[in-house]
């Protein structure tokens, strides 16, 4: 495997949610200044933001890059070709307002952002694979990577047909482990199957696994009542082989100084801490969810066109963490943002309970959805 994480330690700062004013909505640099020092102290020097984040690479560019020399920091930032790109061109000024934003001069690290599903084609189609080689080239860029968010299968392809791809930024969570949406595991293991570096992003899963479910909480508390959940997270992540570092995004100076403590000097887990983190995943699948394994073989079928399974994934959210925010966002995203329809459009002809290997009665879980999550 490359070693590209030699001076990186196993915790980075993601600049996705950082502390915004109540009276303007913008990004609070002061607040985030505080953050990045402290971080900066505690000898952490990995920070990930992207063209997509509004604000964001203003904001770091005043808060770090202003202030510290160029060399003591690895900074990551990525394009997002499918965002309103209509042309190649489109894509490329992502790069030029980036660098422009930051002020940074280079990337240490450069992502192709979310490649997965119809947005792996903008990156084939605009050639962006040898224009980002040959930024490597002119020293813009140090190494070149991708996150990701779709299918182990998917993520192999993309390994095969770009072998330059030198890490990959994936979903891994231990609440996510053997999710079928997200499959955590399956895309880890391929990308260890490549010998590829990872970096973690979504380690407590958008802060849900800070407060998990109450039987799941019960075995961390119980093992250790002065540890919170998400440390036992972000760990689980840090732990694994072949991970360069694990991204937290924080949202103010007290969520900073909290991760600062658990994770500086963070040497891995012991076998009886793993242990404990196995018996919290499979309490975790206890509880009862819709049985569905994303095989899609419904929305085949399906006459109006409705996202089953990504309701589905909206109501387990629902289910298993009781926050309807991240389920409503889960729903607009796997449904609404991939032209589907949702629950409430169901005619209930059956048929795709005629093809569902589950056995789901899904028309009976459609009616369910709409009351709870009323779209």
């Amino acid at each position: 495997m490359a070693n590209l994480g030699e001076d990186i330690k196993k915790f980075g700062f993601g600049l996705m949610r950082l502390p915004r004013k109540e009276a303007t909505g913008n990004i609070d640099v002061e607040h985030t200044v505080q953050m990045v020092d402290a971080f900066m102290e505690a000898g952490f020097n990995y920070f990930d933001t992207a063209w997509a984040y509004t604000g964001s690479e203003a904001a770091i560019r005043e808060a770090l890059i202003e202030r510290y020399p160029r060399e003591s920091f690895k900074l990551a930032t990525k394009m997002a070709a499918w965002i309103g790109c209509k042309t190649r061109e489109d894509a490329l000024a992502q790069f030029d307002k980036s660098l422009e934003e930051t002020g940074a001069g280079y990337f240490d690290f450069y992502l192709l952002h979310n490649l997965g599903e119809q947005r792996t084609q903008f990156f084939e189609e605009y050639d962006l694979w040898n224009w980002a080689l040959e930024q490597k080239a002119k020293g813009k860029i140090k190494h070149l990577g991708f996150s990701f968010h779709s299918t182990p299968e998917e993520l192999e392809e993309i390994f095969e047909k770009h072998p330059e791809a030198e890490f990959v930024q994936l979903q891994i969570n231990y609440g996510d482990w053997e999710n079928p949406t997200v499959q955590s595991r399956g895309v880890y293991e391929v990308a260890r199957k490549y010998n590829k570096p990872i970096i973690v992003m979504e380690p407590v899963k958008g802060g849900m696994l800070a407060t998990p479910p109450p039987s799941v909480e019960k075995i961390f508390k119980e093992a250790d009542p002065d540890r919170s959940c998400a440390e036992w997270a972000i760990k689980f992540a840090a732990d694994l082989d072949g991970v360069i570092t694990v991204l937290s995004g924080m949202k103010n100076i007290e969520q900073m100084e909290e991760n600062i403590r658990f994770m500086k000097g963070f040497k891995g887990l012991t076998d009886e801490e793993r242990e404990v983190i196995k018996r919290a995943r499979e309490e975790m699948a206890k509880i009862p969810i819709i049985p569905c394994t994303t095989c899609n073989y419904c929305a085949k079928v399906c006459p109006e066109g409705i996202g089953i399974s990504g309701e589905f994934t909206a109501m387990n959210y629902l289910t298993l963490y009781n926050n309807m925010a991240m389920a409503l966002n889960q729903e607009d995203w796997l449904v609404d943002m991939h032209g589907l329809k949702f629950a409430k459009d169901c005619i209930k002809c059956g048929k795709c309970e005629e093809v569902c290997p589950q056995h789901i009665e899904i028309r009976k879980e459609l009616e369910k959805i709409d009351a709870k999550l009323g779209k």
